[in-house]
C-alpha cells in the first residue's frame, strides 16, 4: 500500500468524554432523558446527526440537538480526548517507510484539523479530510471518494484503517485495496468483519506488524 487513510475517533484518538458529555449537554438542554456516558458510546464514529435523530426522533430535533452539541463541543468537548498509546510510534514508522498518510473522518473538518493539530499529529499527515458543518461528506463512502480524488490516489494502492463498520463499507464501496479494522476503538470484531474488513488488529503495534 502506498497510501493509508486513518479514521480519527476510535482509531487515532479516544474521544469518548468529549462526545458523550456534549451529547448529554444537548439532551439536557432539550429536557430529554440523559443516558450515562457508557450508554452513548454507540454514537462514536457514525455521522452524529443520524445518532441524534435516533435519540430524539425527528430531523428537526436532531438539527437542534446538533446545534447544542456543537455549542459545548467546539469549546470544551474537542479537547476531552486523548491519543491512544502507540499511535505516534505507528505513524512515525509508516511515514518513515515513505507511505502517504491522510485522516478521513466523518467529523467536520474544522474540528478534526484542530484535534489533529492539538495533539501534534499533523506532522504525520498530508491532509485531514472531514465533513462540512452542513453534513456534506459525513457519509464515509462519499468522504473517501472525495479524498481519493483530491489526493490523486489510486484506490487499488490505498488502505482505510478504522474502528467502525462505516470505515470498512466506505473503503469497499470505493474499491480500496484494503479495509483494516482496529479493535481498541468502539467497533467489535463482528461488526468489522461483517462490514467487509480484510483484517482486524487489536493494537497499534499489530498494525505495524500487519504492514511490514
Amino acid at each position: 500500500m502506498t497510501t493509508i487513510f486513518f479514521d480519527l475517533d476510535g482509531t487515532l484518538t479516544d474521544p469518548k468524554p468529549g462526545i458523550t458529555r456534549s451529547i448529554q449537554y444537548a439532551l439536557r438542554r432539550l429536557d430529554r432523558a440523559v443516558p450515562m456516558e457508557d450508554e452513548l458510546t454507540w454514537c462514536i464514529g457514525p455521522p452524529l446527526h443520524a445518532s441524534l435523530k435516533t435519540l430524539l426522533g425527528t430531523d428537526e430535533l436532531a438539527d437542534e440537538g446538533l446545534r447544542l452539541y456543537r455549542e459545548r463541543f467546539g469549546d470544551i468537548g474537542l479537547y476531552e480526548n486523548e491519543v491512544y498509546p502507540g499511535i505516534d510510534e505507528l505513524l512515525s514508522a509508516l511515514a518513515g517507510s515513505g507511505r502517504r498518510l491522510f485522516v478521513a473522518t466523518s467529523k467536520p473538518t474544522v474540528y478534526a484539523e484542530r484535534i489533529v493539530r492539538h495533539f501534534g499529529l499533523d506532522r504525520h499527515f498530508e491532509r485531514v479530510f472531514g465533513s462540512e458543518l452542513d453534513g456534506t461528506r459525513a457519509d464515509k463512502t462519499d468522504l473517501l471518494g472525495y479524498a481519493l480524488k483530491e489526493a490523486k490516489v489510486d484506490p487499488r494502492q490505498a488502505m482505510m484503517i478504522g474502528d467502525r463498520s462505516h470505515d470498512m463499507i466506505g473503503a469497499r464501496n470505493n474499491g480500496m485495496a484494503a479495509a483494516v479494522g482496529v479493535l481498541y476503538g468502539y467497533g467489535s470484531r463482528e461488526e468489522l468483519i461483517g462490514a467487509g474488513a480484510h483484517h482486524v488488529c487489536a493494537t497499534p503495534e499489530g498494525l505495524i506488524d500487519h504492514m511490514r
